[in-house]
C-alpha cells in the first residue's frame, strides 16, 4: 500500500452523487483502506504539514493572507486537524470513518484525541468562520474567501455579522483564527525554532567527526560510547535501506533523542536499548513518525527504557503499542476488572463471531494495550507492587470471561444449544488453577484451566439445525476455546494453557461432568491435585456451576487427613520439585525454587489449609496465599510471627520476581541477599515440615 498523500485527505469526504450506485459502493469499499489505514500513520501530520505551508507560501506571494478559508487559523487549518486524526487513527476507530468535520471534531473529543476546551474552540471557530465565508460569497456573488478590502464591503460584512463597525469585527476574527492556528501548531508539532544545543545534536547524528567532543560540551556521561553506538546504529541494514522519508523521519526523530540523552541516569545503556527498538520497527517508520511528530511521547519512552529493557523489546513485537505512549493519563493508569471486561466486550460486539482472525487479532491487542499499562505503572512506581498480579490477572480473567461468551454464541448459532441452558446459564464452567487461581499471575505466566460441565445426558442433542450431542458440543467448546488463545500469530500467542490439571492428567477427558469431578477427588485424586485444589477458583462460565464447584472444594479441604502423612507426602512431593528444578548455580538464588523460596512458603499454606479444612472450613473461602496465610494464623495453625514472616517473604520474592522480568533477568538474586527473610521461611519449614 502507498504511503500517505493529499489524495487521502480529498478521499475522506468523496462520496457518489450520481451513476452505478453498486459499481460505486464497490469503488469506495476498494478505496476505505487506503484512506484508513489499518496501523497508525504518523506520516500524515508531516504530509498535511508540508501541504499546509504550500499554501501560506502562495498565500503570502500573492498577499492574500486575509483568505478565511486557507490563510492562517482559517477552515482549512480545522479540516486538517480533524483529518489528519482520521487518517492516523480511522482504521482502527470506525467513529473516525466520517465526512463531516463537527461529528468528527465532536468524536475527537469522546475518544479523548483532544481537550474538551480545544474541541469547543475548535467547534465554534469553524461555525463563525463558515458565517464570514457564506456572506463573503453572499455579497460577492462568487466563489470567494478573502476579507474585502474596500471600506463600505467591510462594513457590511461586519453588520451582516451582527458587529457594531469592522474594527470590533475584525478583532473577534483574528482572535478566534490566532486560537485556531495555535491548536493547529500544537497538534502539528511546528516549531520553527532552532537552538544550538539542537544543532548540535544534528551534527552528532550526522556522524560529525568532533562526536565525542560534541557529546562532551552537552555533558552526556559515556561519550565515547554514544557516539559508537549512533554510529553502529547508521550503519545498519536497517537503517540503509529506509527510503528517503523513512529517512526524513529518523534524521529529525534521532537529535530529540540526543538532546534528551544528559537527562538519563545510563544514556549509554539507554540508547542501546531504544536503537534495538528503532532498528527492529525501522520497515514500519510510521511507529517513528509517532516519536518524532510526539515530543511526549519520546518523553515517555525514554522513561519507561531506561529504566526497564523489557518495555523495549515488548514494543519491538507489538509495535502497534507504540499509540499507547501518545496519553501518559492512559498509560500509567491500569483499568479496574470491570472496566476491563466492559471495554472488551464493546470491542468483540462489533467482531462476527464466526470471523476468528480479527476476534483473535482484537484480543491479543486489548491484552498487549493492558499489559503494558500495568508495566508502566509497576516500573514508574505509580502502583503498589502488591496489586501488580491483580491487575494481570483481571485482565487473563476479562479475556476468558469474553472470549468464552463468544464462542458460546459461534457453536450455539452453528449447532443450536444443550437443554435448559442459555448465554447466561451455559450449563459450562471455567476453573483457574496455580496462579491464575491464587490471583498471582505474572508478566509471562500462562494459564492454569479446567473445563466442568453439568449436562444432564452427554448423548442429548442440541436444539439447532446441525444438532450434534451436548457431550461433544462442550468438547468442541473447550477446543474452539484453547484454540483461540494458542494460535500463533503475529502479534503472538494469546496465553499458553495448560489443562493437565484435569482429572486423570493427560489421559483424561477434556471437559469433566461436574457430578465426576466430586468423584475423582474423593476416590482417586493424589495429595498434589488436593494441594492444587488449595488455589482452585471458577472464573467463567455457568454461575449455577459456580456454586456447585465452590461446594465440592469445600467438601473435598475438609476430608479428614492424617496429619503426619500428609506432612510425609508434601516434603517428599517437594524434595522431588527441588531435584529437578531448583538452580544449579550455587552463587545465586532462586526466588521460586529455592530453599526458602515461593515454592516453599505454598507448601507449607497447602499443607495447613489440608490439615485445618476439617476444623475450619473458612479457610477454604480464599485461594491467594497472603488471605491463607492469615487465615491459618486465626485458625492458630501458625504464629502471628510465622504468619507476618510468611507474608512479608511470600511478597518481597515475588515483588523481586516481577521487576526481574522487567529487567529481563532470571527469577533469581545473588545468593549474600535476602538472607534474613530466606533463614526465617527455613526455620518455618522446618518447624511444621520435617
Amino acid at each position: 500500500m502507498a504511503n500517505f498523500s493529499p489524495i487521502s485527505a480529498v478521499l475522506i469526504k468523496a462520496r457518489q452523487v450520481a451513476g452505478d450506485f453498486e459499481s460505486g459502493q464497490y469503488l469506495q469499499a476498494m478505496i476505505k483502506p487506503f484512506v484508513y489505514r489499518r496501523y497508525l500513520d504518523y506520516g500524515a501530520f508531516d504530509e498535511l504539514r508540508n501541504l499546509k505551508q504550500q499554501i501560506t507560501q502562495e498565500l503570502r506571494r500573492k498577499d492574500r493572507m486575509d483568505n478565511v478559508k486557507l490563510g492562517p487559523g482559517g477552515i482549512r487549518e480545522i479540516e486538517f486537524i480533524g483529518q489528519a486524526f482520521q487518517l492516523i487513527r480511522g482504521g482502527q476507530e470506525v467513529t473516525l470513518q466520517q465526512r463531516e468535520i463537527q461529528v468528527i471534531l465532536a468524536e475527537l473529543d469522546a475518544l479523548k484525541l483532544m481537550t474538551s476546551e480545544d474541541v469547543a474552540n475548535l467547534q465554534m471557530a469553524y461555525r463563525f468562520l463558515r458565517r464570514v465565508e457564506n456572506h463573503i460569497q453572499e455579497y460577492q456573488d462568487r466563489q470567494a474567501h478573502d476579507l474585502p478590502k474596500d471600506p463600505l464591503a467591510q462594513t457590511i460584512l461586519a453588520y451582516s455579522m451582527d458587529f457594531e463597525d469592522w474594527p470590533s469585527f475584525k478583532n473577534e476574527l483574528d482572535e478566534i483564527r490566532a486560537s485556531v492556528h495555535a491548536i493547529f501548531e500544537q497538534v502539528f508539532s511546528i516549531n520553527n525554532e532552532a537552538d544550538s544545543k539542537q544543532t548540535l545534536s544534528q551534527l552528532i547524528w550526522s556522524g560529525d567527526d568532533q562526536a565525542v567532543e560534541l557529546l562532551g560540551q552537552m555533558d552526556v556521561q559515556d561519550a565515547d560510547q554514544i557516539a559508537e553506538i549512533l554510529r553502529d546504529f547508521r550503519n545498519t541494514h536497517a537503517v540503509k535501506r529506509l527510503t528517503s522519508k523513512g529517512l526524513k523521519v529518523i534524521n529529525r526523530l534521532m537529535p530529540k533523542l540526543i538532546d534528551q540523552l544528559p537527562s538519563l541516569a545510563k544514556p549509554a545503556e539507554s540508547l542501546q536499548r531504544l536503537t534495538q527498538l528503532f532498528e527492529a520497527v525501522a520497515g514500519r517508520n510510521v511507529y517513528l513518525a509517532l516519536l518524532a511528530e510526539n515530543p511526549g511521547a519520546l518523553d515517555r519512552l525514554l522513561q519507561l527504557a531506561s529504566a526497564s529493557p523489557w518495555i523495549c523489546n515488548y514494543l519491538a513485537q507489538y509495535p502497534i503499542l507504540f499509540d499507547e505512549l501518545l496519553d501518559s493519563r492512559a498509560l500509567f493508569a491500569p483499568l479496574q476488572r470491570s472496566a476491563l471486561v466492559q471495554q472488551l466486550s464493546q470491542q468483540l460486539e462489533q467482531i462476527d463471531t464466526n470471523d476468528d482472525e480479527r476476534l483473535m487479532t482484537a484480543l491479543r491487542q486489548f491484552k498487549h494495550l493492558n499489559v503494558l499499562r500495568v508495566a508502566a505503572a509497576d516500573i514508574m512506581g505509580v502502583i503498589p507492587v502488591m496489586v501488580v498480579s491483580d491487575y494481570l490477572t483481571w485482565i487473563a480473567e476479562a479475556i476468558v470471561e469474553q472470549t468464552l461468551k463468544q464462542v458460546w454464541q459461534g457453536l450455539a448459532h452453528k449447532h443450536g444449544i444443550p437443554e435448559a441452558c442459555d448465554a447466561d446459564h451455559p450449563g459450562f464452567a471455567i476453573i483457574a488453577f496455580g496462579k491464575f487461581g491464587g490471583i498471582e499471575l505474572g508478566y509471562g505466566s500462562d494459564l492454569d484451566l479446567v473445563f466442568l460441565h453439568n449436562s444432564h445426558d452427554s448423548d442429548a442433542m442440541t436444539d439447532g439445525e446441525k444438532p450434534i450431542n451436548c457431550g461433544m458440543f462442550y468438547l468442541r467448546l473447550a477446543q474452539k476455546f484453547r484454540h483461540l488463545f494458542e494460535t500463533r500469530m503475529l502479534s503472538g500467542v494469546l496465553y499458553p494453557i495448560d489443562i493437565r490439571l484435569r482429572p486423570y492428567g493427560d489421559s483424561g477427558l477434556w471437559v469433566s461432568h461436574i457430578d465426576n469431578y466430586l468423584n475423582y477427588y474423593q476416590q482417586h485424586a493424589w495429595t498434589w491435585e488436593h494441594q492444587a485444589l488449595v488455589r482452585a477458583r471458577f472464573v467463567a462460565g455457568d454461575s449455577r456451576l459456580a456454586e456447585q464447584f465452590t461446594q465440592i472444594r469445600q467438601q473435598v479441604m475438609a476430608l479428614p487427613r492424617s496429619k503426619d502423612t500428609l506432612r510425609s507426602e508434601i516434603s517428599e512431593m517437594r524434595e522431588k520439585m527441588r531435584a529437578h528444578l531448583g538452580s544449579k548455580d550455587q552463587n545465586f538464588f532462586d526466588l521460586k525454587h529455592g530453599a526458602g523460596g515461593i515454592t516453599d512458603i505454598e507448601f507449607m499454606v497447602q499443607l495447613g489449609v489440608l490439615a485445618a479444612s476439617a476444623q475450619f472450613p473458612e479457610l477454604a473461602r480464599y485461594t491467594d496465599n497472603v488471605r491463607l496465610l492469615e487465615g491459618l494464623n486465626a485458625c492458630h495453625f501458625l504464629s502471628a510471627e510465622d504468619s507476618a514472616i510468611l507474608k512479608q517473604a511470600y511478597c518481597s520474592f515475588r515483588d523481586l520476581g516481577h521487576h526481574c522480568v522487567l529487567q529481563d533477568q532470571a527469577v533469581s538474586v545473588p545468593n549474600d541477599e535476602l538472607i534474613e527473610l530466606r533463614v526465617a521461611v527455613q526455620r518455618i519449614w522446618q518447624k511444621l515440615m520435617v
